[in-house]
């Protein structure tokens, strides 16, 4: 079936949801994907941070395999032993105290907002200009922009945002109502913004100050992505409800929220599928992976590569470990070259988005400079 045949065919039964790129993927293996025709392409965004470990890694294959031939989804009316070992080991990477399974951020987003309403009887949360937290009621009443938001008011009553980076001004907005503070420790979907160094540090002393919890959103930054395996780390700070998902489950769906505050009580959370067996096994493996192979150390080492290559070129860049912004004359335009020139990978307005497998290799990034150049110079 060729790409127009599959453009037709999505125009005629799929929701309209969706803006794609002119390519129809069919594998990946690796650092790699193919298409109908079988052109090959480099993956510089890895599913927007989320093939941590490529495309076919052995050990998810090898993961779903075992636990689908074993148990793939009973119900949350009876133990599994996939998912308490999935809290178990978000518990003790996160240094937080207990853990929640969902399928994907939205769902991490959404329970952490519950959360913090049930656990301080408070209803209003703050959040950051030019954030992105999700499409369902409650995260996007927490997402920043019109555009996402305007045909789908009256949204979810208690959020109120300020500006990214500005610690004053949070303070300022804090009130006797507000239950919680959330944020991102980079602003992905913005255009990979970084903070103010201290930031989130400060923005820490001012939920502890004033007795607030801190939901850190690190659906896009966690799993190594930043160079450590949480963002936060970077600040020598832990939040009190942190919302992952995306390199979680390595391209399998499943996010997850781990928090060191009052617990939810029977009933007033839950789902179908939240921690099924499949989906956990694959985490487990993940992060297992990130771990045995030092992917965490990967991500710093080639991300300090393509910064320094990047700017040493002339761009304008920033970023941190393999989530990089780069400034382009034209995003989309470049976007649509570069796979031409066998990569993929994306932009959000005028900033190229670098979000690589952490499998990535030197000769990798290489590729990828050579392509970058070839259409921006």
């Amino acid at each position: 079936m060729d790409l127009e045949t599959i453009k037709n065919r999505e125009e005629k039964y799929y929701a309209h949801t969706f803006k794609r790129l002119p390519i129809a993927v069919t594998r990946g293996e690796g650092m790699y994907l193919y298409d109908v025709s079988g052109q090959k392409y480099l993956d510089m965004f890895a599913g927007i941070a989320v093939d941590c470990l490529g495309h076919s890694h052995p050990a998810i294959v090898e993961a779903i395999n075992k636990q689908a031939a074993t148990l793939m989804h009973t119900s949350n009316w009876v133990y599994t032993v996939p998912q308490i070992e999935l809290a178990e080991r978000l518990n003790r990477i996160t240094g937080l105290d207990k853990s929640f399974i969902t399928n994907d951020g939205t769902e991490a987003v959404e329970a952490a907002f519950k959360l913090s309403r049930k656990v301080t009887g408070k209803k209003e949360v703050i959040a950051m200009e030019n954030a992105f937290h999700g499409r369902t009621m409650g995260s996007l009443s927490l997402t920043y922009g019109e555009k996402y938001k305007k045909p789908f008011e009256p949204l979810v009553p208690g959020a109120k945002t300020v500006p990214y980076g500005n610690a004053d001004a949070l303070r300022g907005a804090i009130t006797q109502d507000t239950a919680a503070v959330i944020v991102e420790p980079i602003q992905g979907e913005a255009g990979v913004i970084i903070p103010p160094a201290g930031y989130l540090k400060e923005v820490r002393e001012i939920t502890q100050e004033k007795d607030i919890l801190l939901i850190l959103d690190e659906v896009q930054t966690g799993f190594a992505r930043t160079g450590k395996m949480f963002a936060y780390e970077h600040d020598g700070i832990k939040p009190d409800i942190l919302c992952m998902a995306k390199g979680l489950g390595g391209g399998f769906p499943v996010g997850a929220i781990s928090f060191s505050c009052e617990d939810f009580e029977p009933g007033q959370h839950g789902g179908t599928f939240v921690g099924n067996p499949l989906a956990c096994s694959v985490a487990n493996t993940v992060i297992d992976t990130i771990i045995k192979e030092k992917l965490a150390e990967n991500s710093e080492k080639i991300g300090r590569y393509l910064m320094k290559s990047l700017k040493n070129r002339g761009y304008t860049v920033r970023g941190k470990g393999l989530m990089i912004g780069i400034d382009v004359p034209d995003g989309g335009q470049n976007v649509l070259e570069l796979i031409k020139k066998g990569v993929l990978i994306i932009h959000s307005k005028n900033t190229v988005r670098v979000l690589p497998p952490l499998i990535i290799e030197k000769k990798h990034a290489d590729e990828f400079l050579a392509a970058l150049d070839s259409v921006t110079k």
